[in-house]
């Protein structure tokens, strides 16, 4: 077992005082966030403190007063460093961790896959990716939320309040472990600037999508959504499959934009990558994803222009400002750049998400927090900048498209006019959303990021699991479904073949799988029955990204292509999480915040055990036909024609299941009515 898990997970964290972990915060390889902001007031300060306070026995209140009341004014928040282990944290098999039951054993190995440092951005601040999306708030919840899992029975609920467990409640065993909500706010009061306030007391925190959910396994996840999200703008852009020799020009290698180096190897274009921290692109670098790189914009021009001769997928990465990346391709004679696209954390662009051109790392990072207004406008002055000279590459045909991460929104915030003439919406930019035309249609038939962990962590079961998924897909690939649904089965049947060549299995065993509702039931079903004969050694966790066909309410990402003016509702988020938890998930997420940022999308997700039981058979059928049906018919009920056809092949094939069909609407005829 990795260092020190068992004692962690079976002691009392107020047994005796703990010493300060020193040896693990003075580590120099480990990356840490950036401080937050305190827009506190003296009282607010004192209350923040005796916020935390709360969970510590009195005999400590007096050290520890002064010790959270250093962090809060040093850090912007209190993480209660001195309750975190004194080593990095790691997932070890299942049968290692002491729990009484296995639903809740896989959470505790779930949660420490999330804080492991080959996977969490910021480790120590509990950040697991996207800049600030947390999985707890400070590490006495952590500390807590493993004690409460270890000694739960199949009959009791845990409870989590944003990080805050609440405690454990009595059920049934076809109820939730688990159930967490991450940043619900009364909805006037779901602001970024009231998030910095709520923060700060530690009454509220941004869980993004599945850093809070405990269900990020790595930047793979966004590998093969990237991956994916190219080889169909070659399509519908360049009208080719074959991207040899076409430059796809993008930024960010940090937590989930780090995956863009590797998809655009094995989408087979030329990747160029601007990333302003050097241990962010140094990691990918050290990791195989990232295969070359230059401070030198001279030498990454070079390297483009021979690539792109020799028709050869690769990737580049600019260790600079990515404005200087796009000023410098947009003043090149030659036109080098055919795809666009950004993912910096712009969901948080003042503090961390996003670098403004003309200072260095370390300089931004001091005036985010110590000359908060100057940098804002450093921030916006470098959007208007990089935005200008995208538009003088798309007027030479590059073809750019937003990637769900605020980027077009935080322009249109900067003073640049991003709105179409005509707009029909606030939604409706001069670019696309990579939702609007590409990924859009692809939920709509009910495809999304499934994903799965093998609780034993052996290579040898993830490669079964890869083995059964290609066996599942070749007989869907007989069915009578459209031309449209073969191709994306055809697309990530070649995935999961070259998945384990690709080495993308950072911290446990873990794959990534697009599939739709059909697939993902028979996915669920072939693993229990491998679990229950003995060919996979332990129970596998399935998942997916709240980022998917029901999970996420979002009108400038998931649900952008939303045209009936619901996409500002926020209904079939709220309705999927309950359902969920009504069919049967181990555990259930509802979340405010993720992807593009707070108050601006609600989102949540699921995680279930298959621990080779027919009662899980039924569980899983159960919940996944409704984890997906959900939002296909809320898709179709907008206007999406391919949503339509999906829901009405599954109405065909499902007893039970009888939707609302929409009744197209001839637009002539409402024309001159008003």
């Amino acid at each position: 077992m990795p260092c020190g898990v068992e004692s962690l997970i079976l002691s009392d964290p107020f047994d005796g005082f703990p010493d300060y972990p020193s040896k693990w915060r003075q580590a120099s390889d480990v990356p840490h966030a950036p401080r937050r902001p305190v827009p506190l007031n003296p009282e607010e300060k004192k209350l923040a403190v005796a916020n935390a306070l709360r969970y510590v026995p009195t005999t400590h209140h007096v050290l520890l007063s002064k010790e959270f009341a250093e962090e809060l004014e040093t850090y912007g928040h209190i993480y209660a460093f001195r309750f975190m282990p004194d080593f990095p944290l790691k997932a070890p098999p299942l049968h290692e961790i002491p729990a009484k039951c296995k639903q809740a054993g896989s959470i505790i190995l779930m949660i420490l896959n999330n804080l492991d440092p080959e996977v969490a951005q910021f480790p120590q601040e509990l950040v697991t990716y996207g800049g600030n999306g947390q999985a707890f708030s400070n590490w006495i919840q952590f500390r807590l939320v493993i004690g409460y899992l270890a000694k739960m029975t199949d009959e009791q609920t845990l409870v989590l309040y944003s990080g805050h467990p609440l405690g454990l409640f009595p059920s049934h065993k076809d109820a939730p472990r688990v159930t967490i909500t991450n940043g619900m706010m009364i909805p006037a009061y779901s602001t970024k600037a009231l998030y910095d306030k709520y923060f700060a007391m530690g009454v509220t925190m941004y869980g993004q999508m599945t850093a809070g959910s405990f269900c990020y396994i790595g930047p793979q996840g966004i590998v093969h959504g990237t991956t994916i999200t190219v080889m169909n703008a070659g399509r519908k852009y360049l009208n080719t499959d074959d991207l040899a020799g076409k430059v796809f020009v993008t930024a960010g290698l940090g937590g989930m934009s780090g995956a863009q180096a590797k998809a655009a190897k094995i989408a087979g274009c030329v990747g160029v990558i601007a990333e302003i921290s050097e241990k962010a692109l140094k990691k990918r670098y050290d990791q195989g994803w990232l295969e070359a790189y230059s401070r030198d914009l001279d030498e990454v021009v070079r390297l483009i222009h021979e690539a792109r001769a020799e028709k050869r997928a690769t990737s580049i990465g600019y260790l600079g400002n990515v404005v200087d990346l796009w000023e410098r391709l947009a003043a090149e004679p030659d036109h080098l750049v055919d795809l666009g696209s950004d993912q910096t954390s712009c969901h948080n662009p003042f503090l961390g998400g996003y670098y403004p051109a003309g200072i260095s790392f370390d300089e931004a990072n001091m005036m985010m927090t110590e000359k908060p207004e100057q940098f804002k406008e450093l921030v916006r002055e470098s959007l208007r900048r990089q935005i200008a000279a995208i538009d003088t590459l798309a007027k030479r045909g590059m073809h750019f498209w937003d990637y769900g991460n605020a980027f077009l929104v935080e322009c249109q915030r900067a003073g640049v006019s991003m709105l179409k003439d005509g707009a029909r919406d606030d939604k409706d930019f001069r670019y696309p959303s990579y939702f609007q035309d590409i990924m859009g249609d692809i939920f709509s038939m009910g495809f999304g990021p499934f994903r799965w962990v093998c609780t034993s962590g052996k290579p040898e079961d993830l490669r079964e699991t890869d083995r059964i998924a290609c066996l599942v897909t070749d007989e869907l690939l007989k069915g009578d479904a459209p031309e449209w649904v073969k191709q994306q089965y055809i697309d990530n049947r070649k995935w999961i073949v070259e998945a384990d060549g690709h080495r993308l299995v950072v911290g446990t065993q873990a794959r990534i799988f697009y599939s739709d509702q059909e697939g993902r039931t028979a996915l669920a079903l072939a693993f229990n029955e491998a679990v229950r004969l003995g060919r996979i050694s332990a129970p596998i966790v399935i998942s997916r990204d709240h980022h998917d066909v029901s999970g996420t309410d979002s009108p400038f990402r998931e649900t952008a292509n939303i045209t009936d003016g619901s996409a500002f509702t926020a209904d079939m988020a709220v309705q999927n999480a309950i359902g969920d938890a009504m069919r049967g998930a181990t555990w259930i997420s509802l979340h405010n915040g993720g992807g593009v940022g707070w108050g601006d999308v609600i989102n949540g997700g699921f995680g279930m055990v298959l621990d080779g039981t027919e009662d899980t058979d039924r569980r899983a059928k159960a919940m996944l036909a409704w984890d997906v049906s959900n939002g296909v018919a809320r898709r179709s009920w907008s206007g999406n024609a391919k949503a339509r056809e999906a829901i009405q092949r599954t109405q065909q094939a499902s007893n039970g299941l009888d939707v609302t069909i929409p009744n197209v609407v001839d637009p002539k005829l409402l024309e001159g009515l008003f």
